[in-house]
C-alpha cells in the first residue's frame, strides 16, 4: 500500500510539472468559443462532438439560455441554437461550420504569433 501511495504522489508531481510547463510555454491565452445551448439540444450535442478535435485551440464556454440570468440570450437565440461566438463576436448558428471555425482560429493564432 505504501508503494502505491508513493507512486501516486510521484505521478501527481510529474503530472503537475507537465501541466505547469504547458501553462508557462504559452503566454498567449486561448480564444473563448461560447456555445449558446439548452437542455436538451441534440444539435448542440452533435456540435460538441465535432469540437472535440479542436479542444486544444480554444476554451469552450457553454451558456444555457434557459437559465433566468440568460433571458436576454434566450430572447435572442431561442429558435437558433446552437449559436457560437468566438471571443465575444458572433461566429455561426444552427450547425458547426468547421471551415469557418478553422479560418477564424488560424486568423487569431497568426495574430498572436505576430504580437
Amino acid at each position: 500500500m505504501l508503494w502505491f501511495h508513493r507512486t501516486t504522489v510521484q505521478l501527481a508531481k510529474f503530472s503537475f510539472g507537465l501541466f505547469s510547463q504547458n501553462l508557462s510555454a504559452s503566454n498567449t491565452p486561448l480564444p473563448v468559443l461560447t456555445l449558446f445551448t439548452k437542455d436538451p439540444c441534440p444539435l448542440c450535442d452533435e456540435a460538441k462532438e465535432v469540437l472535440k478535435s479542436y479542444k486544444d485551440r480554444f476554451i469552450l464556454q457553454e451558456v444555457d439560455i434557459t437559465l433566468p440570468e440568460n433571458s436576454a440570450w434566450y430572447d435572442r437565440y431561442k429558435f437558433d441554437i446552437p449559436v457560437f461566438h468566438l471571443n465575444g463576436q458572433f461566429l455561426m448558428m444552427h450547425q458547426i461550420n468547421t471551415s469557418k471555425l478553422e479560418k477564424q482560429l488560424l486568423k487569431l493564432e497568426q495574430q498572436d504569433a505576430r504580437d
